[in-house]
């Protein structure tokens, strides 16, 4: 206060030390909806193990080849081609050595319907489409193929012309065996090409016995005839089901006694210390029924159950597409909020905004009645380090509950210290300075219980906007005469 002006009363900096501070519990910018663990139905778990039985698998499915940093692969990758997965061992890894590495363009044709290329194609790097003329002669996009995905195999055992066409969509590198080169192989020893073309035709044979999932077809008769011997039959089971083990996220929250004794007053401070670090544990359970490499929805997606988007952007024939591989009662889409925006601007630019619905009290968009929930634990995965302005992230499409074969969260409630379901705290004692410490521990996993529960659409581009100023001087012309 200036000296010339003489003080009539107490200032308010003097008299906020007699007041009563109004305050806040502590808050915390890290805490998300988690709107996962809230959809998810949980299943309690005895004994901390939790086994899926499922019928026998007879004929295994295509998976994809793991391309090594160099652009390879080991020659066992070659058993995710069900056409080889009967091959000996020695003869794997001499037909791995005869592939060879191609760079090829953009709008490049791989195979031509009508033609034999009699190639075996593994894409490293890049996309292409799949193309078959439809009933009324147009070309139809029959399926899109990325990184570790393969075609042709068929062509190299069968002298008929290929049915259909593959047009790179990005520029590729891929890795291809010709069936000069396969003859070449089966022409080193004499016994070779008998165990290859017996392997060959032990598959065929076997897959004329399956189902479309694998699983050996149920012997039935129906009609009216009479005098009909009905067939017999029997379901097979798999011999060696998964087992799900809970897993643990566990810390130790230590509070110094003085602290918990003289300033708990208006809030406990063990309270709020076993609160806040219960909100990360959660965080963090999230991110593993994600992101987990031995159970989160990520890392537990069947190859089949995987598409990647046209054009980069995700668009609602991208969505549209998910729906048709997960059409049994989907549940939810979940995906990273830039995603979701991504998506927005796409149905923004067709002209068909999404309807939107409320979960948990938050507001969200739908697609075809399935809402598309936001969870930043898909995470964009950009060049630019930390910046999730750039980058590809994924979508994935879930059905749930034990009683529609779906994704199941596990716990094991009732433990000793439990505090809210498989989720306890336990004091551990106090050491000689005075500060006391707890264990909080939670117990969860996650079961995919069938192949066909979840879907992931990849690749999601969550950075292109568009530019409508360029639309909007197509329209108008150049802006002579407005």
């Amino acid at each position: 206060m200036s000296d010339s002006l003489l003080q009539r009363s107490v200032t308010t900096a003097v008299a906020r030390n007699l007041a009563t501070t109004t305050k806040t519990r502590p808050m915390m910018m890290s805490v998300t909806p988690r709107h996962l663990l809230r959809l998810l139905p949980w299943v309690q778990v005895e004994g901390g193990t939790y086994r899926v039985n499922r019928t026998k698998v007879e004929l295994s499915k295509a998976e994809r080849i793991e391309i090594a940093a160099g652009l390879g692969f080991a020659p066992d990758e070659l058993r995710s081609v069900p056409l080889f997965s009967q091959l000996p061992a020695s003869l794997l890894e001499r037909m791995q050595k005869r592939f060879r590495t191609e760079e090829v363009p953009l709008g490049s044709d791989l195979i031509i319907e009508g033609q034999d290329r009699s190639t075996f194609f593994v894409i490293a790097q890049g996309q292409v489409e799949i193309l078959s003329k439809g009933l009324h002669g147009r070309d139809l996009r029959a399926a899109l193929l990325t990184e570790g995905e393969f075609f042709g195999e068929v062509d190299l055992v069968s002298e008929k012309p290929s049915d259909i066409t593959v047009r790179t969509i990005t520029p590729c590198v891929l890795l291809t065996l010709s069936r000069k080169d396969l003859d070449g192989v089966l022409d080193e020893v004499p016994t070779l090409r008998d165990e290859f073309h017996k392997a060959i035709a032990e598959h065929l044979e076997l897959r004329s016995t399956v189902n479309r999932y694998g699983e050996r077809n149920i012997d039935l008769v129906s009609g009216f005839a009479e005098n009909v011997e009905i067939p017999e039959t029997f379901v097979d089971y798999a011999a060696a089901p998964r087992e799900y083990s809970l897993s643990a996220i566990q810390t130790v929250v230590r509070v110094h006694t003085r602290v918990s004794d003289l300033y708990n007053g208006p809030h406990d401070q063990l309270e709020e210390q076993i609160r806040l670090t219960i909100e990360g544990i959660k965080e963090r359970q999230e991110w593993e029924l994600v992101n987990s490499q031995k159970f989160g929805l990520l890392h537990s997606v069947d190859p089949a159950m995987r598409i990647s988007t046209r054009y980069g952007a995700p668009t609602p024939d991208d969505l549209d597409e998910l729906l048709a591989i997960v059409w049994k009662k989907p549940a939810f889409f979940l995906a990273h909020p830039k995603a979701i925006a991504a998506f927005e601007r796409e149905c923004t630019r067709r002209g068909v905004p999404p309807v939107t619905a409320s979960i948990h009290g938050t507001s969200v968009i739908t697609w075809r009645g399935v809402p598309l929930v936001p969870c930043d634990k898909l995470e964009v995965r950009s060049r630019y380090g930390s910046n999730q302005s750039f980058g590809t992230t994924s979508i994935v499409l879930v059905r749930v509950g034990e009683s529609e074969q779906g994704v199941v969260g596990l716990h094991q409630t009732g433990i000793p210290g439990e505090i809210m379901p498989s989720l306890s705290a336990r004091l551990m004692g106090l050491d000689s300075l005075g500060v006391a410490s707890y264990l909080l521990t939670n117990y969860f996993s996650l079961a995919v219980l069938t192949d066909d529960a979840v879907g992931v659409l990849e690749n999601v581009e969550v950075g292109y906007y568009h530019d409508y100023r360029i639309a909007d001087r197509r329209a108008f012309g150049d802006g002579a005469g407005i």
